[in-house]
């Protein structure tokens, strides 16, 4: 990789120029522009300011890659077809990284915005606050500029000396200007030279692909511009594979915008990036993008004659979705990918496809348990092999298959807990819950809201003592608390905007509210439990609303953990309820399990009432237990102190462990939770303080006793991982 520099004048001079080195381009890979006026105007200040501008990064290549021209003069609604320059495999340079800023430039010094120039207020330029401006830039009209506002390019591209040009825009002034304004116009222009026109002010990094073929193939720079523009607008390999399709497929700009444009008429979000990958997957490549594969001629032909049955099965499963299903919206669809495999189906076996069964139920749990996210494609093929075996699709099958590749498919009462305020998770349980609120208004702003029940603000300005300085300075609700889905509900935009519930109390919102409305957003009926006082209890209560709903999703059979909540507290008497709650600790209410038989639980969960076999009698041989198990968790301490507990419900080895280096493990954990990530609600402060919620945690899957033991000996031994320093 080299590192060059360049004046700002030369490098507007080398745009769309193939006598400098084949000149700079934009790839097909670039989105369009779309810096405002507003931020063009910022960057010459901060240029004029000599802040540093971030490095570029441009591909010095040969390939028949797709590129385009940058625009001189931009108007919105300009078309970027007309800009494209013929494929050739001459030398050239693409920029990958660093268009908006190189395009802005362009504008600015060469071209127009929305015809308009760029001038320059020359007698500005006094310090001022630093965010803002303090060299004075604006896009404006000819007939309303005048002095001192001087076209910037004028001054830029003069080859003038700046006393002499000073004097020549002097001139232009409709009365005398004072000798300080003066000094500052000849600094001004000084300055504007120094930055523009004499130091070498852009800096790029050039992947050299002409003079060392070998050093970067064209899968190193997807890869490259892929993490260039990680932080920016988002991008996918897919953007750079489309260019290499679109030399042989004239058309294929057209019809993959009206495929997508028509996939998301209903408010989903399918994108080029999913389509490239479906496409791959239904013509037999594999999920995994390569660009040998779009540089192969028979599968890019491939894709253009087979086109028409690619989008219709693609449209087919989209229509199943929206009118067959509760996942009417981009929100409530986590993972599009989980649609792959059921698009191989209808387009390969399009005569089985009205006779398909359990197809909600691959959708729901595949989704609910976000089996395909992560790096799924090695699962797609494996179940597109499936599916070519059975000549079906059959759900138990490839059900077998993703829980082969480690991926978990049970909806437990945590993991539908685990669902929260601005994930995709919750949006699709309350598709599943509210299926009479319209998830398509014809305004986006019309869309329901998810809200907070317990307002955030009052939540937040609960505060509990600091032991350390005896001030109330801790919070006693952190945002996994606040955000959990049983302090959510689901309100239309009206009734949830600013003469709407806002922030509203519950216990003013519920009051006047009928019994319909209630059993809608599964509300406990009884009004104290609308008192911010009661919110813990309140949570549990409308947990166990929320299981006998959605009981139908829950694959774990043991459903029982709030089934009497609801009726015994809307049943008690008033002054019978303090005796209900277990605790008015608020960590035992927040993090452990309400229950209205603690004397018959008590009974139930002792050691005396289960079998401690397996697992569980490994680590009681070599650890101390921290407390009696309860039904679903078994806490235990290594000798020098630290915390591991075991999930005694389901087939696997599932372990909870404080955070501890893993240098030189052979162990790699499934799950890395922060101190404010929701977990599993059983973990609680009397049989694993230290993994509850407030901490961070790792999550464990092994896979036999001997692996237990390896685990035991290694954890034991392991150093605690000390908490990253803030700031």
């Amino acid at each position: 990789m080299k590192n060059k520099n360049v004046a700002i004048r030369k490098v507007v001079k080398y745009l769309n120029n193939p006598e400098y080195d084949g000149g700079f381009w934009l790839p097909n890979i670039q989105r369009p522009f779309v810096w405002s006026p507003e931020q063009i105007e910022k960057l010459f200040d901060s240029i004029m300011r000599e802040y540093p501008i971030s490095t570029m990064l441009v591909w010095r290549t040969h390939s028949l890659i797709k590129r385009r021209k940058f625009i001189d003069n931009y108007h919105d609604g300009i078309k970027l077809s007309q800009f494209q320059v013929p494929e050739d495999s001459r030398t050239k340079l693409l920029v990958l990284d660093g268009q908006q800023r190189l395009q802005s430039l362009f504008i600015g010094l060469c071209g127009s915005h929305s015809k308009q120039e760029l001038y320059f207020n020359v007698l500005s330029g006094e310090p001022t606050h630093t965010e803002e401006m303090r060299y004075q830039f604006r896009f404006l009209a000819a007939n309303r500029a005048s002095f001192p506002w001087v076209k910037f390019k004028e001054i830029v591209f003069s080859n003038e000396m700046p006393n002499d040009l000073a004097k020549q825009l002097e001139a232009k002034a409709v009365s005398p200007i004072t000798e300080e304004q003066e000094r500052r116009l000849i600094r001004n222009l000084w300055q504007a030279q120094k930055v523009f026109v004499s130091e070498e002010y852009v800096g790029y990094q050039e992947l050299d692909s002409v003079d060392n073929p070998d050093a970067y193939t064209e899968n190193d720079v997807v890869e490259i511009f892929i993490r260039a523009n990680s932080g920016g607008t988002k991008l996918g390999k897919s953007d750079l594979l489309f260019s290499l399709l679109t030399a042989s497929w004239q058309d294929a700009d057209e019809a993959m915008e009206e495929l997508i444009s028509e996939l998301n008429v209903s408010g989903y979000e399918f994108t080029r990036d999913f389509v490239m990958k479906t496409c791959l997957v239904l013509l037999g490549k594999g999920a995994a993008y390569d660009v040998k594969k779009f540089r192969d001629e028979q599968t890019k032909q491939s894709m253009i004659d087979k086109w028409p049955q690619i989008s219709a099965a693609i449209r087919d499963v989209r229509d199943y979705l929206f009118s067959k299903t509760y996942i009417r919206s981009d929100k409530a669809l986590p993972s599009y990918l989980t649609l792959i495999p059921v698009i191989y189906y209808r387009y390969h076996y399009p005569e089985n496809w009205q006779s398909l069964s359990g197809l909600d139920t691959y959708l729901l749990r595949t989704l609910l348990c976000g089996a395909f996210n992560g790096r799924p494609d090695g699962l797609i093929d494996k179940c597109i092999r499936r599916i070519n075996q059975d000549k079906t699709f059959s759900v138990a099958n490839l059900f077998e298959v993703i829980r082969s590749d480690g991926r978990n498919l049970d909806v437990s009462e945590d993991s539908l807990f685990q669902a929260s305020y601005g994930s995709r998770a919750i949006h699709l349980i309350f598709n599943l819950w509210y299926r009479q609120f319209d998830y398509q208004p014809a305004y986006a702003g019309n869309l329901p809201q998810v809200d907070h029940i317990f307002p955030q603000s009052l939540l937040k300005s609960i505060k509990d003592e600091n032991p350390e300085t005896g001030r109330q300075s801790l919070m006693r609700y952190p945002a996994a608390t606040r955000d959990q889905l049983a302090n959510c509900m689901l309100l239309p935009a009206d009734e949830n905007g600013f003469q709407g519930k806002n922030d509203t109390l519950p216990r003013d919102w519920f009051a006047d509210k009928s019994d319909a409305y209630l059993d809608m957003h599964l509300i406990p009926k009884r009004p104290s439990l609308w008192e911010v006082e009661r919110f813990e209890d309140f949570i549990e209560a409308r947990k166990a609303l929320i299981v006998e709903k959605l009981k139908h999703l829950i694959t774990d059979t043991e459903t029982d953990r709030f089934s009497s909540t609801p009726d015994a507290i809307d049943n008690v008497e008033p002054d019978e309820v303090e005796d209900v709650v277990v605790s008015s600790d608020n960590d035992d209410l927040t993090d452990g399990v309400f229950s209205l038989k603690a004397e018959e639980d008590e009974r139930e969960n002792s050691l005396d009432s289960v079998d401690v076999t397996g697992p569980e009698a490994t680590l009681a041989k070599f650890l101390e237990r921290i407390a009696e198990p309860t039904k679903y968790i078994a806490g235990f301490r290594t000798k020098d102190g630290k915390e591991l507990a075991l999930e005694r419900k389901g087939r696997d080895i599932t372990l909870w462990t404080q955070t501890v280096s893993l240098s030189g493990s052979e162990f790699e954990p499934a799950r890395e939770y922060s101190d404010t990530d929701p977990r599993n609600s059983n973990l609680n402060r009397k049989n694993c303080p230290a993994l509850r919620l407030g901490n961070p945690a790792y999550v464990w899957k092994l896979e036999s006793a001997d692996d237990l033991l390896d685990f035991v000996n290694w954890y034991s031994a392991a150093a605690i991982e000390a908490p990253a320093e803030a700031g």
